[in-house]
């Protein structure tokens, strides 16, 4: 064998070797990227559960609100009506009952959201119930929508982290190719071979490093 071909021959298969290297090396790295996007995925899964959770019990305590209001609301216009008999009737001793009895009610019973509404209500043209006012209804479940909101960004969050675990997994194989290529790529004696198992090696590990340098970065 010439000096000329044996140097080419040492010059592969150092650079075989250095390749192996640095394959092995970023093996491991896109190995553990990928469990810890996958354990980034475990854990939003797990918040954004739990967010859901709460936003049920949230929904829940928002309607019985919302039924309880239209209970006081209910004894209001009772109220309101039987006031109107009373003044048509010029029953004052009723009327100062009644009107107390509003009085009371509106304070024990009627938060600002709802005396607010019921302003906006009082002033329509035609009869209105406070909870026409679509704000106003909105403004029960405003908690829960935010909780709903922020599990379905969370469990979003894990989807992505999910993907990215799966583009890990996918670097991770083709290097695990790679590192086949240039282990083979040893056994053989021809130069023709050796290089052409370098020059796949060398796309593949390109390639599945393009691929890893887009997936985000997790450090603990």
């Amino acid at each position: 064998m010439s000096e000329g071909k044996k140097l080419k021959i040492e010059t592969i298969e150092l650079l075989i070797v250095v390749l192996l290297g640095v394959t092995a090396i970023a093996t491991a790295w896109s190995s553990w990227q990928g469990a810890m996007h996958s354990s980034q995925q475990d854990q939003k899964y797990t918040i954004a559960t739990r967010l859901t959770a709460e936003a049920n019990s949230t929904f829940n305590e928002a309607a019985n609100y919302l039924s309880q209001d239209m209970n006081i609301w209910n004894q209001i216009v009772s109220l309101r009506i039987d006031l109107s008999f009373a003044v048509d009737k010029k029953d004052y001793e009723e009327i100062e009952k009644i009107e107390y009895k509003l009085d009371q009610i509106m304070a024990d019973n009627v938060w600002d959201g709802f005396g607010a509404a019921i302003d906006w209500a009082d002033g329509q043209a035609e009869y209105a119930s406070p909870f026409d006012n679509k704000e106003f209804i909105d403004s029960y479940f405003a908690d829960a929508s935010a909780l709903f909101d922020e599990a379905e960004e969370m469990m979003e969050a894990g989807n992505a982290n999910n993907t990215h675990s799966d583009s890990q997994g996918l670097v991770t194989v083709i290097y695990a190719v790679v590192l086949f290529l240039l282990g083979i790529a040893a056994s053989f004696k021809t130069e023709r071979v050796k290089r052409i198992l370098l020059i796949m090696s060398g796309v593949g590990f390109i390639g599945a490093t393009i691929v890893m340098l887009t997936i985000p970065i997790i450090i603990p």
